[in-house]
């Protein structure tokens, strides 16, 4: 299983974690804000507030 502490090196050597962290349908915009903090606190580094994806 893949978690926070398996990472992905980016082009500039940057270490990131290859979980990201999704909060799309999160309505409320203070809840929205204090799971981003609580992510961040917990290690995730990429947030994805993507509204739809085209593929």
């Amino acid at each position: 299983m893949s978690g926070l502490t398996d990472t992905v090196t980016l082009a500039n050597g940057v270490k990131m974690p290859k979980l990201g962290f999704g909060v799309w349908q999160v309505k409320d915009g203070d809840e929205a804000v204090n799971a981003v903090k609580d992510a961040l606190e917990a290690g995730y580094r990429s947030i994805d507030t993507a509204a739809a994806y085209q593929k």
